[in-house]
């Protein structure tokens, strides 16, 4: 007997597979029935193109120095591309088997202002949104008395859940006011967090994984071991074993947020401008080197994670051991160039916030505070361009302020940085000692 359609995914691509598919692929083989997925490509009919032929079925490899381990995940039954008031997709959403919509629809398919809020006008002009769709199907599940779903963003926001609801709200409100009631009290938005690096896949990568198999999988997936989703427990019906299978179903998704940008992000970032700075190109040579390695760590273990308050059950040094060995697989190739992009745009939540923690409780960081200085080397240029949304503005404060000032120019009083952190007499005395030795080298 087949397994009925449980979830729509808004959004299909690669992360999604490698990620929510995967999940609910385990737990459905752990004996979890009807959850089955039709996954709906809002945009592009090329994740159709590739999975209609397949039967939904694709391959997910996962490598790291220990060797290959590749899986056939069947959690997918169909894939539509929606356009407009697709009526594949309306079927599958307003089915009264589906319980659960799940999306990755990246940042820019929310529609927000800068402020947060939604921008109706945007939301309008583009059409076929996930709010066009999900506004039908609540219309039609309200008018045939069927309940409400859990609707679960797997997008990497802060608050996702809380941001989906909020705009959401506003667009039913806009268009119907008494759905926008409706959906108040029928569907919730739990937030979750979701990690997991997935490489774009390459033809090569193809070609290996057809002399592996002896069939050729458009639709495969390299990932790395690591997986983790944690979802807020706030669902508004029925839900797979997610937990059974490695997820974790929390009261709080906050502390563990803040411990990925924190932990994760933060250490990512030291050892973008630190490896870059000693000539390195991919974050496991940068873990591997004998002195950025051990700093990194120590920002991990000693800065960042002493500043987090944990949720009961959250393990922050099993979680410092799970990175580093991710930090350490040679198989990912992370580039740094890459991570050390919009460093304006990321620090302030990934180490001034942390440094403004640690400073409340009287501590010091100074492997933070050496990463700060690496990158505001960085910044400088010397010769190269420098990927920043506020790059003329720092290349402005390093012409005014030169080396003696630049600490000041960026994190001080009115730095261009200023707001969250308030660095002490020492904290700046450190990153101008640190800045001197670094760019002594």
């Amino acid at each position: 007997m087949g397994q009925r359609i449980g979830i729509v995914h808004l959004g299909i691509g690669a992360f999604m597979r490698a990620h929510q598919a995967m999940f609910t692929d385990r737990a459905m083989a752990a004996g979890d029935r009807d959850w089955s997925i039709v996954g709906a490509s809002l945009r592009s009919p090329a994740v159709r193109d590739m999975l209609v032929p397949q039967d939904g079925l694709f391959t997910v490899t996962e490598n790291d120095a220990g060797g290959t381990r590749t899986r056939l995940i069947g959690s997918v039954r169909d894939v539509v591309a929606a356009s407009g008031a697709n009526d594949d997709l309306h079927r599958a959403l307003v089915s009264p088997d589906t319980a659960i919509v799940t999306m990755t629809v990246t940042e820019k398919g929310y529609h927000r202002r800068a402020d947060g809020s939604l921008d109706l006008a945007a939301v309008e002009r583009a059409g076929g949104t996930l709010y066009h769709h999900l506004a039908r199907a609540f219309a039609g599940r309200r008018d045939a008395g069927i309940g409400g779903m859990t609707l679960l963003s797997c997008d990497n926001l802060a608050d996702n859940g809380g941001m989906l609801a909020s705009a959401l709200g506003a667009w039913l409100d806009h268009v119907d006011p008494s759905l926008g009631s409706w959906f108040a009290g029928e569907c919730t938005c739990p937030s979750t967090m979701v990690d997991r690096i997935v490489p774009a896949v390459t033809p090569a990568d193809l070609d290996a994984v057809e002399a592996t198999l002896g069939l050729r999988d458009e639709a495969a997936i390299l990932t790395e071991p690591f997986a983790q989703w944690v979802i807020e427990d706030d669902f508004a019906g029925r839900r797979p074993r997610w937990d059974a299978v490695g997820a974790q179903i929390v009261a709080d998704v906050g502390p563990y947020e803040t411990a990925k940008l924190w932990m994760l992000n933060g250490a990512h970032s030291a050892l973008a401008y630190l490896g870059l700075q000693a000539g390195l190109h991919y974050v496991h040579e940068a873990i591997g080197d004998p002195a950025i390695g051990p700093s990194v760590e120590r920002l991990m273990r000693d800065e960042a994670a002493a500043s987090l308050d944990p949720a009961p059950g959250q393990d922050l040094t099993a979680y410092a051991d799970a990175l580093l060995a991710r930090f350490a697989n040679p198989t990912l190739r992370h580039a740094l160039r890459q991570i050390a992009s919009d460093g304006s745009q990321k620090i302030p939540q990934r180490w001034l916030a942390s440094l403004e923690a640690n400073r409340e409780r009287g501590r010091t960081c100074p492997e933070t505070l050496s990463a700060l200085a690496a990158w505001m080397l960085h910044v400088r240029g010397d010769g190269s361009p420098v990927d920043d949304p506020r790059a003329a503005e720092l290349a402005a404060a390093w012409d005014s302020a030169g080396r003696d000032g630049i600490v000041d120019a960026v994190v001080g009083e009115r730095g261009l940085l200023a707001g969250i952190w308030r660095p002490r007499v020492q904290d700046r005395a450190i990153l101008a000692e640190t800045l001197a030795a670094f760019d002594r080298r």
